[in-house]
């Protein structure tokens, strides 16, 4: 039986700072001192593609740590739920951590996650491994750890930033002590993100990633990776070879930006002429945090929600917050 949404608490109401159009669009540029992208300055294009994002549900129902509200997440997600499919949008992704803890979590979120009018993409995220890997597959109805799909002459990257990692992998695993090396490794150097909860991308599918950007470029495609971990700027939450990764995906100049969530913060860097976005934790505080994506032929536009703030997003130059 479909899920009714009850109305969502005042306290989680979005913050909807809707544009004016594209020539509010131009109008920063113009504050910010930059030049308009030809997109923005026409004040008539219509944007080609527009999808949903959102990062760290985090569900669990158990009591709240001390900035992460985790019952509310059932709340917060119906609201973005409500919001995106009242929007024109092509799909939808969760950066990964629907849940926190415990199994029967993903029986309270995944029912919400359905409602979306829309296709819905997944990925993983640390705090998702609550049972084996292949269940966790199954159970948030995910192709595969990593993929790809298109939209209107862009590829969208599915990465698998828990591949290398301890709470992914079962303990005597290649894969398992891999990740105690490479964790061990960063330590030893006095790294910020040599941590338990990081994972890493493994040699297999580094190799799969380069040849889905060699492909989108012969194909003339746009390219933006979604990814659970961060790669950039240094943080203690980045994936183990943040540095490996930041290497390959800036060597391809179709590739746009890198996604992602699990520092609940939220980020952002500009490196090599790609954007790396960390969005907002939708756990953390009683104020929800979600985005839509509106992706132009010359930049995007992100409109937040709540936390989350808006951007733009020029191609080959750093974005600007109005």
């Amino acid at each position: 039986m479909p899920i009714q949404f009850p109305t969502p608490p005042s306290s989680f109401a979005p913050s909807r700072r809707r544009f004016l159009g594209m020539s509010a669009v131009a109008a920063a540029f113009a504050v910010a001192g930059a030049p308009a992208p030809a997109s923005a300055a026409s004040g008539s294009a219509k944007p080609p593609l527009r999808f949903g994002v959102i990062a760290d549900c985090q569900y669990a129902d158990k009591p709240d740590g001390r900035v992460r509200r985790y019952r509310q997440s059932i709340s917060k997600l119906q609201e973005a739920v409500a919001t995106f499919n009242e929007e024109d949008l092509r799909f939808a992704l969760h950066l990964g951590d629907f849940v926190d803890e415990f199994p029967e979590s993903f029986d309270a979120v995944m029912p919400i996650w359905e409602q979306l009018r829309m296709s819905k993409y997944h990925v993983l995220g640390n705090h998702d491994f609550q049972m084996p890997r292949e269940d966790v597959l199954a159970t948030m109805m995910m192709p595969a750890s990593y993929h790809h799909f298109r939209r209107n002459g862009w590829r969208f990257i599915v990465v698998d930033t828990n591949d290398i990692s301890t709470y992914g992998n079962p303990e005597g695993s290649a894969k398992y002590a891999l990740a105690e090396e490479m964790r061990a490794e960063l330590q030893a150097a006095g790294k910020l993100n040599g941590q338990t909860y990081n994972g890493g991308v493994g040699a297999e599918q580094l190799a799969w990633i380069e040849q889905t950007l060699e492909h989108a470029r012969r194909k003339g495609e746009k390219v933006v990776l979604n990814a659970h971990h961060p790669v950039f700027p240094l943080n203690q939450f980045n994936a183990y070879n943040d540095v490996e990764l930041v290497d390959l995906v800036t060597s391809y100049d179709n590739v746009v930006a890198w996604f992602n969530g699990h520092n609940h913060a939220g980020n952002y860097g500009f490196a090599g002429g790609t954007h790396f976005m960390t969005f907002k934790g939708m756990v953390n505080t009683t104020v929800n945090s979600y985005a839509t994506v509106q992706a132009y032929d010359d930049h995007l536009v992100v409109e937040g929600f709540g936390r989350e703030p808006n951007r733009i997003v020029p191609i080959g130059a750093p974005a600007y917050e109005f």
